[in-house]
């Protein structure tokens, strides 16, 4: 990255490399670096997903669970340089707790303005595929729209990754 930018946001789909890419930004800049992980080892597969991920880190990572409130989590980071992966499923642990989304959107967003390090924000690109079956559904795609929209409009920096790819979206100057 030739210069660092204070807020990155990198979307892509499934299986993109899209937290790879972003682990690259972040490893990029001096250690050590925070992961704010959102995902919870709910089964076998998921506790499989996270150990790799963990894995292919390494050990100058300092990882911080935060399935929900990610805003506190980002506020006492302090100055070491974050990655929060991944939006998607902490808007899906919101929904499922049954949070006031749109309060902690608006918390996330103050956090993300406040915060002193860069930060690097993963999220899926959910808007392309089949429109869901269920109501659940339709409404989880559209609030990931919403909160990607509104995570791009703060970000310095925006990266599409398709097929491992970075297609960069938009660039502060």
């Amino acid at each position: 990255m030739s210069s660092v930018a204070k807020v990155t946001f990198v979307i892509g789909g499934a299986r993109s490399g899209k937290s790879r890419y972003a682990e690259g930004l972040i490893a990029a800049l001096p250690p050590p670096w925070t992961y704010l992980a959102t995902a919870e080892a709910l089964d076998a597969e998921m506790s499989e997903r996270i150990a790799a991920h963990r894995t292919r880190r390494g050990a100058q990572w300092r990882t911080i669970e935060v399935p929900r409130d990610l805003a506190a989590a980002l506020i006492a980071n302090g100055a070491t340089p974050v990655l929060i992966d991944c939006l998607t499923l902490w808007l899906s642990n919101l929904m499922l707790a049954n949070a006031d989304v749109e309060t902690e959107m608006a918390r996330l967003e103050a956090a993300l303005i406040a915060a002193e390090a860069p930060a690097v924000l993963v999220a899926n690109e959910v808007g392309s595929g089949i429109v869901p079956e269920h109501a659940l559904g339709r409404r989880f795609r559209d609030l990931q729209g919403v909160l990607n929209q509104r995570i791009a409009a703060r970000a310095d920096r925006v990266v599409l990754v398709v097929a491992g790819l970075p297609l960069t979206l938009k660039e502060a100057p």
